[in-house]
């Protein structure tokens, strides 16, 4: 097998009139034209609407997290008002035993 000398494309060496290789396709110069812009998708109706519709969620967003916030500060103080302030807190384990009377038991199982 024979094999070719890999040619090696050199823009330098080509003449600027020839235009530019692109991938093996030659492009001319006289080919280039200004890249239309699409149509637009919306009209501006809607895009306002859509605008209007987001920026309406968020500022009822933070309405709702301002009244729960101003809600929970004023229970919080009317709380601290009701209840003696406290001066120290210590934890207990409890241990709860229901017991009967001391007489009843007494009596079960012996024979009289």
């Amino acid at each position: 097998m024979s094999e070719r000398p890999r040619e090696v494309f050199d823009q330098a060496a080509q003449p600027a009139d020839d235009g530019e290789v692109l991938e093996g396709v030659v492009l001319a110069a006289d080919d280039a034209r200004a890249l239309e812009r699409p149509a637009a998708a919306l009209s501006p109706a809607v895009v306002q609407t859509v605008a209007v519709v987001g920026a309406s969620m968020v500022a009822g967003a933070a309405t709702v997290a301002l009244v729960g916030r101003r809600r929970a500060r004023r229970l919080a103080r009317r709380r601290r008002q009701m209840l003696a302030p406290v001066l120290t807190s210590r934890s207990f384990l409890i241990d709860v035993h229901v017991l009967g009377e001391r007489d009843r038991g007494r009596g079960r199982g012996r024979a009289k």
